[in-house]
């Protein structure tokens, strides 16, 4: 099965020697630091380089312990033919799917169908491709005459002059606590939007890049002829759940596999699915004690049910704040959900006994969960009322509850004038276009998998899996079983008050009642608490305003107006929380991925008191 991998290589014009020098430089500082002993992933190197009507091809295996004796840029001339290239694990080869495809990766280490690629047609075309669902990412930026392409973010970085960050990335993600594709947080770096190929025609003569062609391999349709009878929905749903667990086990000999079992339905059919296929599983659960919304003891519910292990994986402040940081760097972009840092907890866990987790990551995107219910009653609104305040993509832009509409209040005056002409509503409209989807439910669902699945949900997923060498399999991932879900009539996904109700019925005898049909709340990170209280003094370091103020981005007492409640009046509660981890991730995402020098901390803001004391200050001082 091997061990998950990334791939970094460049294709182009430009001098050998100055590219195979540059490329071993990034190689040898490739060996991340890793808290534990395991030897860490092998960085298949591939890159392509075009001379007239020849090419030159090389992937090799390139490990920290073998470096200072390979020398792995010794180029392999194939007389101007390119034969289909094996990637390599540990002793383990990867064929690529494809003979044109020069490199691929695969979130699941099913190969077969790779979720990000690189391929090189026989017309010296070059090709970087994503899978629709957004598993792996890939990335690529443009040095010269050279495009460098990448599956992992820092992989690029040494590439680069300097690594400056993106306005607009940065933008993006204070909207949407991801970076919207193709923007990275990186100026000059850019990502492959999924289901899109990028492909770049080669010009010999010139030997000059042409601007890439944005090729769309998949979208995500309404089928025209809806199924409305709810048996015959039931029992075609019933077949594709078991065969995309089937096609995601084929793979397993006798081994045990791990399942993130949250007690909500998707995680939980994943698990009875699984047990009905023969597999041998172990449960993974967080368990946030008093602090969070106890959620493991349905958990608990399942797996007594199906008679599998359940692991409780305590998640506290401590153990939180220790892996932190680890968790930044593991994620690659700054992802700004709460629930990332649980996760990576999660999966350096299951890890200990494991090499592959099921997740039931994509449910609420396919069967229309439980945040579209109040949109679906702003698009009535809004149809009713066209001249209302907001638009309805407005309205959608306001559920990601960010910061978003805060602009004035969040950015120092540079970044401020450069956002103007920005409208984040923008980086809405290909997921909301009514053509491809008439029917508003079925275009929130295509939104929903385009944005919060594709950028956000699936990629860190992988990316915290990949970080603990596990292989992350998604069954709601499924191409037929998702193209399936677009011919759904709209009261079989949503009847009244109950949500994914045509999954209810399809799985109710496979589960206990109370876990299928009870009403889905989401994972209670209790963000506020902890930074209200266990991390008060930590605020001032993670968003000290001497470093927020020479970064130039933020204003540099932002902290202190949220914890007050001066930012805005919806940042309350829970949002509290949400919004100073939003802030936290990024900027340490700053000091850990991006590696910027840190200037030298003030001492002009509340967390070095005490806060009950802070509490009394700000009394007197408003009395």
């Amino acid at each position: 099965m091997g061990i998950p991998h990334h791939f970094l290589g460049y294709w182009g014009y430009g001098a050998q020697q100055e590219l195979e020098a540059l490329l071993t430089s990034v190689v040898k500082n490739l060996a991340p630091k890793r808290e534990n002993s395991k030897p860490f992933p092998i960085w298949n190197v591939v890159y392509i380089e075009i001379d007239g009507n020849s090419r030159s091809q090389q992937n090799q295996d390139l490990h920290a312990e073998h470096l200072k004796s390979r020398s792995p840029l010794a180029p392999l001339k194939k007389g101007g033919t390119l034969k289909a290239p094996f990637l390599r694990g540990l002793g383990d080869l990867f064929c690529v799917s494809s003979k044109n495809q020069i490199a691929a990766t695969s979130a699941s280490g099913l190969f077969s169908s790779p979720d990000a690629w690189v391929s090189l047609q026989e017309n010296n075309c070059l090709i970087l491709g994503r899978e629709p669902f957004g598993r792996v990412p890939l990335y690529w930026t443009v040095q010269g005459q050279i495009i460098w392409f990448a599956s992992q973010l820092q992989l690029l970085l040494p590439i680069l002059q300097q690594s400056e960050v993106s306005i607009p990335g940065l933008y993006g993600y204070s909207c949407f606590s991801y970076v919207p594709t193709p923007l990275t947080p990186i100026k000059e770096v850019f990502a492959v939007t999924a289901g899109t190929e990028l492909v770049w025609q080669s010009d010999c003569q010139s030997g000059i890049l042409q601007t890439p062609e944005s090729k769309k391999i998949h979208t995500w349709r309404e089928a025209p002829e809806q199924l409305t009878d709810e048996a015959t929905a039931i029992t075609e749903l019933q077949t594709l759940l078991k065969n995309s667990i089937e096609r995601q086990i084929a793979d397993l000999k006798d081994e045990p596999v791990g399942v993130f079992l949250s007690g909500g339905l998707d995680s939980s059919v994943v698990a009875a699915l699984l047990v009905q296929a023969g597999v041998k599983v172990r449960a993974y659960t967080l368990d946030f004690g008093d602090a969070g919304i106890p959620e493991y003891r349905y958990a608990e519910q399942v797996a007594e049910f199906l008679k599998i292990p359940l692991i409780k994986v305590a998640v506290t402040p401590s153990s939180i704040k220790n892996a932190l940081i680890p968790t930044v760097q593991a994620l690659d972009l700054p992802f700004g959900d709460g629930v990332c840092v649980p996760l990576y907890l999660l999966s350096q866990r299951a890890s200990q006994e494991t090499q592959v987790i099921f997740n039931g990551e994509g449910g609420d995107q396919l069967f229309a969960g439980w945040t579209n219910k109040p949109l679906i009653a702003a698009g009535v609104y809004q149809a009713e009322n066209p001249a209302g305040q907001e638009t309805f993509i407005q309205q959608y832009l306001r559920t990601f509850h960010r910061l978003g509409g805060y602009e004035s209040q969040v950015y120092q005056p540079e970044v401020y004038a450069q956002i103007q002409n920005l409208h984040p509503e923008d980086w809405l409209l290909a997921a909301l276009d009514r053509n491809e989807c008439p029917s508003l439910l079925h275009r929130l669902r295509r939104a929903s998998l385009m944005l919060k699945g594709a950028q956000n949900i699936h990629p860190r997923a992988t990316a915290l899996g990949f970080a603990h060498r596990l292989w992350v399999r998604s069954p709601f991932c499924d191409l037929p079983l998702a193209e399936w879900t677009f011919r759904l009539s709209g009261e079989l996904c949503l009847q009244g008050a109950c949500e994914k109700y045509i999954l209810k019925r399809a799985v109710e005898n496979w589960l206990p009642p109370e876990i299928v049909w009870r009403q889905k709340r989401g994972m209670g990170v209790p963000l506020t608490s902890w930074c209200l209280n266990d991390f008060w003094h930590q605020l001032g370091i993670w968003l000290n305003p001497e470093r927020l103020r020479a970064h130039n981005h933020f204003y540099p007492h932002i902290a202190a107006q949220i914890v007050e409640g001066n930012l805005g009046a919806a940042i309350q509660g829970r949002r509290i929380g949400e919004t100073l981890w939003l802030l936290i991730m990024w900027q340490l995402w700053r000091s850990h991925v991006l590696n910027e020098k840190q200037s030298k901390q003030s001492w002009d803001h509340p967390f070095w008191l005490h806060r009950w004391l802070w509490r009394n200050y700000k009394i007197i001082r408003n009395s």
